[in-house]
């Protein structure tokens, strides 16, 4: 069975369609790219054919090229794999050129045969990049379809002459957003952003394409950067209006970035060297860049984990065996920030929702939590005035517990008290049948202390949801030691309802994320207490891809919040705590109401709208900077492995069971350097002998956090990679 076929009516008409088998959307391969370059050369020498349609037999074009065959294209492309990713890059070019072409005369552009693309629906990447070559893009008038180039978001860029093409249609300025972006829109946005030609209705889309196709045969086809006056349009690099443009972009690139982001860079690259020269040494330009970006480790582990690692996740790779568990009757438990935004996602989800609080007012302060949300998607004609009172209509605010009787899954949201926990559960399970799966969100409190106060520990979890709920895409399912199968299989279910990434994680303190994200804050603080300037500190971090510092991100949770984690952690340990060089920063500053953001004062000032306008200057009064200050490279190392060598602990104690749940997880959940694919990844590229001795020098120089856990030891001992070693079959 083939990708592509083709079929010519008796206009002379030629239509390819594209329609993988088996698939519910079109991703591009190399086998199939070749299956369309063939189709398309035939029907260019075929005299019966006038002109061609590309189209797709499914509901969509495509949604790119498959990123698995992207991740092992340099380990498959032999003993020059530069050499070998460049010519197979170019043979991607090539195979578009000739749809660019069309048969057209070399010397004068004339001649050529016109090819429509017709896009009934979502057409991204690599299916946004062959309608570019055409010569005329049709897409059906269907407000759920999604076209752009979000290649960047995953560690690369539009490497199929996507760059190159989009930056000369519409110049390097209005380009920008799609490129460095990756903004996706609906079609008529697209066609108002000159992407698109037309927009048409669903059921004329092939005939509009077609009548065009006999509208422009003997016309003039070529592109407008394969004629003699071609311009850029706002200007190329040597002209004034340009070498303001470029140079902007390049500031704006590294103001966001810090320079941690490889593909960013060689994309600005090769859009500023391509304007330099004409199309076709563009075209070779975006390659060798694209070839860069493809050696660089840090593509190859942003896609296993952004896009391999979280599909898998977010279809259930760790699902126990269960029968279909998806929520079809929710209660939520609390309507403060945390409840109102779960009740929110799960209605707009299509879930009826129960939300209950202490108060009438509380409960209804709650739903207009979700009205806001909505008012604002409104607003900015994301969100139809129906689909606000339809998902509005699913939200039932009461303060009877007896509403919940019907509910098949609660999720518990009150105040992080286990004895007020332990109250609620025991109301609840008076109301509900005894099907019904009881889950408490907590980010910190355990679940098997917790699951006490339940009668049916097996139906007991742990979902831990981030704030905005509505904004994170990470959900924390934690399994406590008597929670059973189904339940795991439900708090999944329930997270794929809702769009969210969810991974599974054994009991114990902190569970997975706040147990690594706590080592990087204090690290932070240490520094402080040292004398390292807290610029250092804050800009160290960002430049290593955190999107913020330590103590930035202190001042945003709010320091009181890490003056209570602290004390209850205390308490917990006794005397194996050895966080008290933290405390004494942070204690002084709550006892003086410097409480972080919410504030207005914590390790940062603010103006009277609550905007950060600086570090403390005070900071450095309490704490004088020290002489010399340590280089950049040990700032950062200290901060990223505080944080990946608990990651491994987390996997050597068995509360990590997937490493691909740790990267996705470190990623999705506070951030973590996403340019590194998360923790493992991280140490699968600096690989296990280098971390373990650099790790040994920090740890002699700043203390035994820093000491290599045996697992590490023994990986570098035997030359191990954690995806190696630990990856199920599929991932590796």
């Amino acid at each position: 069975m083939t990708d592509f076929s083709m079929q010519t009516d008796d206009q002379g008409i030629a239509v390819l369609n594209w329609d993988v088998p088996g698939k519910s959307m079109n991703v591009l391969n190399l086998e199939s790219l070749k299956e369309l370059d063939a189709l398309v050369e035939q029907a260019l020498a075929d005299p019966a054919v006038t002109g061609i349609v590309i189209t797709s037999g499914k509901k969509d074009f495509a949604a790119g090229m498959d990123l698995n065959v992207i991740a092992s294209m340099r380990d498959s492309a032999g003993n020059e794999p530069a050499r070998g990713l460049f010519e197979g890059i170019m043979s991607m070019h090539h195979a578009l050129r000739r749809i660019e072409r069309a048969g057209m005369d070399p010397k004068t552009g004339k001649g050529g045969k016109p090819i429509a693309a017709a896009l009934p629906g979502t057409a991204l990447g690599i299916g946004y990049e062959i309608p570019l070559a055409c010569h005329r893009i049709f897409a059906a008038d269907n407000p759920r379809a999604k076209i752009g180039l979000p290649e960047i978001k995953v560690g690369i860029f539009p490497g199929a002459g996507g760059t190159t093409r989009l930056v000369r249609k519409l110049g390097a300025m209005a380009a920008s957003s799609w490129l460095l972006e990756g903004k996706t829109v609906d079609p008529q946005a697209a066609k108002a952003a000159g992407l698109i030609d037309e927009v048409v209705p669903a059921e004329g889309l092939l005939d509009h394409a077609k009548a065009w196709v006999l509208s422009a045969v003997g016309t003039e086809l070529a592109k407008p950067w394969d004629r003699k006056d071609y311009r850029m349009p706002g200007g190329a690099p040597y002209h004034p209006t340009g070498f303001m443009t470029f140079v902007g972009a390049s500031a704006m690139v590294n103001g966001k970035t810090f320079g941690a982001y490889p593909a960013a860079k060689a994309l600005l690259s090769a859009v500023y060297e391509g304007a330099l020269v004409n199309f076709d040494n563009a075209l070779r330009i975006e390659a060798r860049w694209f070839v860069n970006v493809l050696m660089n480790p840090s593509s190859s582990a942003m896609i296993r984990s952004l896009f391999i690692n979280m599909q898998a996740l977010g279809k259930g790779a760790n699902r126990p065996e269960a029968p279909d568990q998806k929520a079809r009757r929710l209660g939520v438990l609390g309507a403060g920030m945390m409840g109102a935004g779960i009740a929110y996602v799960a209605a707009n989800a299509g879930i009826e929702v129960v939300l209950v609080d202490s108060s009438e007012e509380a409960a209804s302060r709650g739903k207009a939590h979700s009205e806001g949300l909505l008012s604002k998607g409104v607003s900015r004609r994301k969100v139809t005035e129906e689909k606000k009172a339809e998902t509005l209509a699913r939200i039932t605010p009461t303060t009877d517990y007896a509403a919940l009787t019907d509910c098949d899954l609660i999720v518990e949201a009150v105040f992080e008290d286990p004895s007020v926990k332990a109250e609620v559960t025991r109301k609840v399970l008076q109301h509900v049948g005894p099907d019904c799966i009881f889950a408490t969100n907590t980010s910190t409190l355990p679940i098997t202390d917790l699951a006490k106060a339940s009668d049916n520990r097996g139906q007991f979890i742990g979902i831990h949801f981030f704030s905005p709920v509505d904004k994170m895409q990470l959900v924390e399912i934690i399994r406590g030691k008597e929670t059973g199968n189904r339940a795991v299989a439900k708090a999944l279910d329930f997270a794929r309802q809702i769009g969210k990434t969810p991974i599974v994680v054994n009991d114990a303190r902190f569970f997975y994320a706040n147990r690594c994200i706590i080592p990087y804050l204090n690290e932070g603080v240490r520094m402080v207490a040292e004398g390292v300037k807290p610029a250092l500190i804050e800009n160290a971090a960002k430049l290593a891809g955190m999107p913020l510092g330590p103590l930035q991100l202190i001042d945003e949770t709010s320091i009181d919040l890490g003056v209570k984690i602290a004390k209850a952690t205390k308490a917990a340990l006794g005397d194996a705590y050895k966080d008290d060089a933290v405390d004494r920063v942070l204690f002084p500053m709550a006892d003086e109401g410097r409480l972080g953001r919410k504030a207005k004062a914590g390790f940062y000032t603010y103006d009277d709208k609550g905007e950060r306008t600086g570090l403390w200057p005070d900071l450095t009064n309490r704490f004088p900077p020290a002489d010399p200050q340590p280089d950049l490279q040990e700032v950062q190392e200290r901060l990223l492995f505080a944080q990946v060598l608990e990651a491994v602990r987390a996997l050597e104690d068995g509360v990590l069971t997937d490493i691909r749940e740790g990267d996705v997880g470190a990623i999705l959940g506070w951030g973590f350097a996403p340019w590194s694919g998360g923790p493992f990844s991280w140490l699968d590229m600096l690989g296990a002998p280098y971390a373990v001795a650099r790790c040994e020098e920090l740890a002699a120089q700043h203390g035994d956090r820093f000491a290599p856990p045996a697992l590490l030891r023994e990986m570098a001992d035997r030359g191990d990679t954690f995806y190696g070693r630990f990856a199920p079959a599929k991932a590796a």
